[in-house]
């Protein structure tokens, strides 16, 4: 019997399941990487790796100790082996105390991808898939609007530099922007709706990727 494809995914509080507005976790069968899951079905096994915070290679002064690229390498060796890697990041380093623009955040993402392309995370000498996901666009940030001045039009733009460079790697991509929108409530993190939404879409990316598997 084959073992089931693994598949992790490395983000942030809207990968870990935070719900809008309480601040509280979902319920693993609303998270996008609980809807995903259950798509795909036994044949995959998938790691969820989300942290509040966490951005992609940059300090933050106020939350530190959350940088991806401080990370990733370890949980891809934790959780080796690895037949595909999703990330999904880029949300925490739109805060303009960070001031990233958004090709310094599509690059950093391609960092991520480099670190994880390691045929030590994958199976029997090769490296681990990549797909990347470009984030749910920034809506009207309710609370502490400042910490994200200017977010919304540079997380308008990362897609387009992302898809690039996933194009460079010969990595996956998606634009998460296309099936999913940040809740009402707070601009930043997804309702439940869209957490359905993108976890059936990315699991028709990974079928495709990787090969339906019943």
């Amino acid at each position: 019997m084959k073992p089931p494809r693994t598949v992790m995914c490395f983000g942030d509080s809207n990968t870990w399941g935070y719900e809008p507005g309480t601040g509280s976790r979902y319920p693993l069968e609303i998270r996008w990487t609980g809807v995903m899951a259950a798509r795909l079905g036994s044949g995959y096994m998938v790691v969820e790796e989300g942290l509040c915070g966490r951005t992609t290679a940059f300090e933050d002064p106020i939350s530190p100790g959350r940088r991806g690229d401080e990370m990733l390498g370890r949980l891809c060796e934790t959780h080796a082996p690895l037949d595909l890697v999703l990330i999904m990041l880029g949300t925490n380093d739109f805060k303009h105390r960070l001031n990233a623009n958004p090709w310094d955040i599509a690059k950093a993402l391609e960092k991520l991808a480099l670190i994880a392309a390691s045929p030590l995370y994958g199976r029997k000498d090769s490296p681990p898939r990549l797909l990347l996901v470009s984030p749910p666009l920034l809506g009207t940030i309710r609370e502490s609007a400042e910490s994200f001045e200017g977010g919304a039009e540079k997380s308008a733009k990362l897609a387009g530099y992302l898809a690039k460079f996933a194009q460079g790697l010969g990595a996956g991509f998606f634009d998460a922007a296309s099936v999913a929108s940040s809740s009402g409530t707070d601009g930043i993190h997804l309702d439940p709706p869209d957490h359905r939404a993108l976890g059936l879409a990315l699991a028709g990316e990974i079928e495709t990727m990787l090969g339906a598997r019943r």
